[in-house]
């Protein structure tokens, strides 16, 4: 049962009003990976954010609060926070 880090970039198209939709999580191999991911999305997104997150994937279980490694556009709110 090891811990791992995960590096994901998740980025949001606009919705009708002011929605936003999920667009599936990319994972990267590294914190620089995963923000120079987002930096090229964030031109075609109306949000993107890359963080990572640790845990035990067999138990599935992860820190609930991700650490932010970058962000930018519109974000849901629990994204706004961090």
């Amino acid at each position: 049962m090891a811990r791992e880090t995960l590096f994901l970039v998740q980025a949001f198209k606009a919705g009708k009003g002011q929605k936003l939709t999920a667009e599936p999580a990319i994972q990267c191999k590294s914190s620089a990976g995963a923000r120079k991911r987002a930096e090229l999305l964030s031109a075609t997104k109306a949000g993107v954010v890359a963080f990572s997150t640790s845990g035990d994937a067999e138990l599935g279980e992860y820190d609930d609060e991700p650490t932010i490694i970058f962000k930018t556009g519109r974000l849901p709110a629990a994204f706004e926070e961090a």
